[in-house]
């Protein structure tokens, strides 16, 4: 089964946790804070990889979760990091941030990398907060917890040439003639309901690959028939077939249908209406086809070469297949990432911290204070006293009292919450 989008959920490893040991060793008095820090979490990265062809994989599983780092030990024994967890996906993947619709990475070469969820670093021990004022201090770090994001992965496939046209005009047929591929061939619309990959191979050395996109129909811009899920496989290739029923054998005429095609593509993205095409005149063979011929060159043969061609056959296959092949070695092979075409974002100054209200408590928000907050040991009581001073620096307290926090009031800062007092 062809699987071309998928949600995954995605987190970073957490930091390991710092170590609060003090050194207690003969014949050294007044030996010190001696807790190692924690290590960080792993990173998750997504890779591309040439082998995989579907999204299928993330059917059976959406969640995945890199290693977090190890905790500190005494004798200022740090942590070791928790390793970054590789997910390969296709090459012609499009990730994007699935609450945000946010674009992170557009993965179009094998062996691509992005990381789309850090990990955590480690707590520090309390050989790390050691002072003149404090030469032994009983407070460490707790890892900072890793990102996490639920992602939207599309998949757009990598082709050369794309074969597009109504359902039943023979598409699938033409690539089974030309290529390996064995697509489900029947006599009915929709026979095909997923895209095909094929190799192409000359006899002179040169191949491609071709892809044969689903029948699309009138509205599929607007996503009638499934065209969205279908028109996206266009976007990658550099040429397209246009296949159309010369004979008219499903009621329609070959010349409008030429129209109503490229209509649907133009509205779906302006770029894919002016990809060059060439058009496989198909069912030659049938009667009304060379009527249908004549009308097709009177009407485009000015600006499109026209091939008669017979799928089930293979007449003029051969002489369509080495057109394409030239043309090809005349179009640009460099695929451009659609993140990179994209103007550069415009980042706006953020406050360091929000303050809302909601029934019952206030809510503090922020990443920095968030981190500060997520990294204190409440069980330590000089973590506490540390991170009420941290919040007095960053003006929280003075916030809170300016909003109408009053003795007693509950404050909740990402996942804890805490009695306010004046």
């Amino acid at each position: 089964m062809f699987y071309d989008q998928a949600k995954i959920f995605v987190k970073g490893g957490d930091g390991g946790n710092g170590c609060v040991a003090m050194r207690r060793e003969k014949y050294v008095p007044k030996g010190g804070p001696w807790g190692g820090d924690g290590g960080s979490g792993g990173d998750v990265v997504l890779r591309a990889d040439e082998g995989l062809r579907t999204l299928i994989d993330f059917r059976y599983k959406r969640h995945y979760k890199s290693e977090r780092g190890r905790h500190g030990e005494g004798k200022n024994r740090h942590g070791v990091s928790g390793d970054d967890l590789i997910i390969r996906l296709p090459v012609g993947t499009l990730i994007r941030d699935a609450d945000t619709g946010a674009m992170i990475a557009d993965l179009v070469k094998n062996g691509q990398e992005v990381v789309v969820a850090r990990g955590g670093r480690g707590g520090r021990g309390n050989a790390r907060f050691a002072t003149q004022n404090n030469k032994a201090p009983r407070m460490a770090e707790k890892g900072e917890p890793g990102e996490e994001l639920w992602l939207n992965l599309e998949l757009k496939l990598l082709a050369d040439v794309g074969l597009i046209g109504f359902p039943n005009a023979g598409k699938s047929t033409l690539i089974s003639m030309v290529s390996a591929a064995r697509p489900k061939i029947a006599s009915y619309p929709f026979t095909t309901i997923s895209p095909n990959l094929g190799v192409v191979q000359l006899e002179d050395g040169c191949s491609f690959v071709i892809a044969d996109i689903p029948g699309l129909i009138k509205g599929a811009h607007t996503g009638t028939g499934l065209g969205h899920d279908f028109l996206r496989h266009v976007e990658r290739t550099r040429l397209l077939i246009h296949v159309l029923d010369t004979a008219g054998s499903e009621g329609r005429d070959p010349v409008d249908d030429f129209q109503v095609i490229n209509r649907e593509l133009a509205l779906y993205n302006p770029v894919i209406g002016k990809k060059p095409q060439v058009i496989a005149a198909n069912k030659i063979d049938l009667d009304g086809a060379a009527q249908n011929l004549t009308r097709l060159r009177d009407n485009y043969g000015d600006r499109y070469e026209i091939f008669p061609v017979s799928a089930i056959s293979g007449s003029g296959l051969n002489a369509l297949m080495y057109k394409v092949a030239g043309l090809l070695e005349e179009l640009p092979d460099e695929l451009t990432s659609v993140v990179e075409t994209q103007e550069p974002a415009i980042h706006q100054l953020q406050p360091r911290f929000t303050i809302s209200r909601e029934e019952g408590y206030f809510i503090v928000g922020g990443k920095e204070v968030e981190r500060h907050v997520a990294m204190v040991d409440l069980n330590l009581e000089e973590s506490v006293e540390r991170l009420q001073r941290i919040l007095n620096r960053m003006g929280i307290d003075s916030a809170l009292k300016d909003a109408g926090a009053k003795e007693g009031d509950t404050v909740r800062i990402g996942k804890f919450e805490f009695e306010y007092i004046n």
